[in-house]
């Protein structure tokens, strides 16, 4: 259990639950039942159920052949793409609703970036029949339009965040004061490995479903159940959790975690985190976290909504820490070229964030039997103004 949670809720030094002594009761509340809930049969069986039949599960295992061919190595995507709504962000969102209700809350709040994690939640919400609030950076609601627009036809009261940064951080802040004021009715639907314990294992669980497919589609197209690298992007990173979950103690399996350079790692216009991080705490757990000398957290910068988070989650950090992953960091413009690339080489437009990963064939070669495993995370929709408008299209 070296790359693990343990069972105080630590990833090595990363982790932890750093928060007002008005959320304890929330979080350990939550602490004290979601391991419970989620070995329950019937929950497991509606778990199930709602992946496959609401979410359509499994998502494929897809070989790029195409792509494969331009980097003489075997790409396969894993598709999250093509679940409802458009990205991984589905399977936590179905996942907490459902802790939600058995511990008897009525109110659902969420934060969002790039607003994948905001529709999920907005989606799950409609379907339970539970109020939904979604808090949201004023320049992400402006960047992500169309996404705004789905959560406000799927009933949600989209709040904007207007202090700060106006991003990520800052929507996460607002979702934490509400919390704070309606303790008893309300969960707080976190959408990435972030936060108190138990959040980053609760979501890196309902994620792990991601890796748990790579097995076996893997064993049924290559006759075994290990990729030589997983590659997935991490802003908070529980499309990375997940797609690392199953592999993470197999050390023959290279993990490679792919964070936003923004403008430039150093150009004071980045969210790499495992650069230019130091240890600190951000939302209620210790992680590596962009920072002054003095403490105060920087302001990230990415061209992706979802990727501008000036932190990791805790088992990011630790496995950076550890040497468990490979942390590489993409430009917005080599990110740019790749999505533009994708789309026209294998007509799959991926999402900003899942560009980040796909740019990585340049700053590494792979063996030309090497099995690449890279987490589709989501599609490319709700950037679509982005690409036009970065391209001249």
């Amino acid at each position: 259990m070296k790359y693990n949670i343990n069972n105080k809720g630590y990833y090595g030094d990363f982790g932890g639950a750093y928060i007002p002594e008005m959320l304890y009761p929330n979080v350990e509340e939550l602490r004290q039942n979601y391991l419970k809930i989620m070995a329950e049969p019937s929950f497991k069986e509606e778990f199930d159920q709602l992946l496959k039949d609401y979410v359509g599960r499994p998502s494929p295992l897809y070989l790029a052949k195409r792509l494969s061919a331009k980097y003489n190595t075997k790409i396969y995507l894993k598709r999250e793409d093509l679940n409802h709504t458009g990205a991984h962000k589905i399977n936590n969102t179905i996942g907490q609703i459902l802790v939600a209700q058995r511990l008897g809350k009525k109110r659902i709040i969420a934060e969002t970036g790039a607003g994948q994690h905001g529709v999920a939640t907005a989606t799950v919400c409609a379907l339970m029949g539970m109020e939904c609030i979604v808090y949201m950076g004023e320049i992400d609601i402006a960047r992500q339009a169309p996404n705004v627009a789905r959560m406000k036809m799927l009933g949600a009261k989209v709040v904007p965040a207007l202090s700060g940064s106006r991003t990520l951080k800052d929507a996460t802040n607002e979702a934490i004061r509400d919390w704070i004021n309606n303790p008893v009715n309300t969960h707080y639907i976190i959408g990435s490995v972030v936060g108190p314990h138990p959040y980053p294992d609760m979501v890196a669980r309902f994620q792990s479903v991601v890796s748990e497919e790579i097995q076996w589609q893997l064993k049924e197209k290559e006759g075994k159940t290990t990729p030589d690298y997983i590659v997935a992007c991490v802003g908070g990173g529980s499309n990375a959790a997940g797609a690392f979950y199953h592999y993470l103690e197999n050390t023959d399996v290279k993990l490679i975690a792919v964070e936003a350079a923004g403008k430039g790692i150093h150009s004071g216009e980045s969210a790499a985190t495992s650069v230019l991080g130091k240890e600190g705490i951000i939302h209620g757990s210790k992680t590596l976290l962009m920072q002054t000398d003095d403490g105060q957290i920087t302001e990230p910068y990415s061209i992706s909504a979802g990727l501008d988070y000036p932190g990791v989650g805790p088992m990011h950090a630790h496995l950076y820490k550890t040497g468990r992953a490979e942390f590489i960091s993409i430009t917005d413009n080599e990110a740019m070229t790749a999505g533009l690339e994708l789309s026209q080489l294998e007509g799959v437009i991926p999402a900003i964030e899942t560009a980040h990963s796909l740019a990585i064939f340049d700053h590494k070669k792979f063996k030309e039997d090497d099995i690449v495993v890279i987490n589709l995370s989501g599609r490319g929709d709700k950037d679509l103004q982005n690409y036009i408008d970065y391209f001249d299209l």
